[in-house]
């Protein structure tokens, strides 16, 4: 393990910027999405379906990168990653048929695939136990930053073209897997003993083991829960409150940019005092009981208020998984980041396919699914025990 904190920081903060750059990517191209839909005619059923194309390509490739991760190693899958996704904007700024977009979009999906991982079992390689919940919470604030920050820059660069966003990611992309090529190094894998004892099991086995089946549980959960919230949350405050797109647009980036500030100040503090299983059954319960507000509230700072705390206990909950897995996987970091890129983006495909449906049904059908999952999930962890991880020697 890297001991010497400025080394410790350079190789954080370059693989931060990396994941930075991925979900700038992503975030980079939601204002052009309506321009383009008109550019080349397409239907708004296409527009959803190369969303889901690339949550889908994320969805199957996961669980083998999560384990050529561990080995081929972190540094050649970041870099394959990067490349792969500078290609895939690259080939989405040129793309003038549908069937080009759909396969910029599953390239998006590995390189996602590759990279989440990869970054993940990279940071906890290269960080102590002490020192992991704040770099987990950097991670988890990276990926903030980028989709709160892609659609302004993607917004201002298409006044100039509509495909220029789509460039400009490639551009970020390409040069993120070149820095990376030249400044990553591997790094040397902690040896580590598990108090508890681990019956090593053959690929998706080890998902049933209980160390590993309530967290991934949480994760789906987790994701499916923000992802049907933030789907329908511009449909919901419009058709029950009458916001405009600036209203909305405010109210989610001071609720995003105030939730960095928490996740960078204030996470490895929390962790540090009350742990990561129980921040995670007090988002979960906490969240559930705002949700529910959601429905009820009506005054502009009410829901501001409310749509904060939903964001950020969120944003508080997965590093805080992410966290709690880097801990029990062992030498097999990439394996369980793999599950966790998997499960995330089961809940990023069915979410939003369940939240459109029921808001079609009622307009508080979604938030009230998403209070009761959460409520379940919130009974479900109090039967969760920590697995202890120990770290046998330190790697120089």
């Amino acid at each position: 393990m890297v001991s010497q904190r400025n080394g410790l920081n350079k190789v954080i903060y370059l693989v931060l910027v990396n994941l930075f750059i991925v979900f700038l990517g992503v975030g980079l191209v939601i204002p052009v999405m309506p321009t383009l839909m008109r550019e080349m005619s397409l239907e708004g059923s296409t527009m959803g379906y190369l969303v889901a194309a690339f949550a889908f390509a994320q969805l199957v490739v996961s669980p083998f990168a999560g384990k050529w991760v561990d080995s081929i190693g972190r540094k050649k899958m970041i870099v394959i990653g990067m490349f792969i996704f500078g290609f895939s904007e690259m080939l989405f700024g040129f793309g003038q048929k549908v069937e080009i977009l759909y396969i910029s979009r599953i390239l998006g999906g590995i390189s996602a695939a590759f990279i989440m991982p990869a970054v993940t079992a990279y940071v906890a390689d290269v960080t102590s136990l002490r020192e992991r919940p704040k770099a987990m919470g950097y991670v988890a604030a990276a990926i903030s930053a980028g989709f709160i920050i892609g659609p302004g820059i993607g917004g201002f660069l298409a006044e100039h073209g509509t495909r220029l966003p789509f460039f400009f990611a490639a551009v970020l992309g390409l040069l993120g897997a070149v820095f990376s090529l030249v400044i990553l190094k591997e790094p040397n894998r902690p040896t580590i003993e598990q108090k508890d004892e681990v019956i090593v099991k053959s690929g998706f086995r080890k998902v049933l083991e209980p160390m590993y089946l309530i967290p991934m549980i949480i994760i789906l959960v987790s994701s499916f829960g923000l992802a049907a919230f933030e789907t329908v949350y511009s449909l919901f405050v419009d058709h029950k409150y009458g916001f405009t797109p600036k209203d909305i647009a405010l109210i989610i980036t001071v609720s995003g940019v105030l939730g960095i500030i928490f996740q960078v100040l204030t996470f490895d503090r929390v962790v540090g005092k009350i742990g990561e299983i129980r921040l995670i059954q007090i988002c979960m319960g906490v969240s559930a009981i705002f949700i529910y507000a959601m429905i009820k509230v009506s005054s502009y700072w009410s829901i501001l208020l409310v749509t904060f705390v939903i964001f950020l206990l969120f944003d508080l909950m997965r590093p805080a998984l992410t966290t709690y897995l880097s801990k029990i996987a062992g030498n097999e970091q990439g394996f369980v980041g793999g599950l966790n890129s998997t499960f995330t983006s089961i809940g990023n495909i069915i979410g939003p396919s369940i939240a459109g449906i029921l808001f079609d049904v009622h307009i508080d059908y979604p938030y009230m699914l998403s209070m009761v999952i959460l409520a379940l999930s919130f009974v479900i962890s109090l039967f969760w025990k920590e697995h202890k991880t120990v770290f046998k020697k330190t790697v120089e």
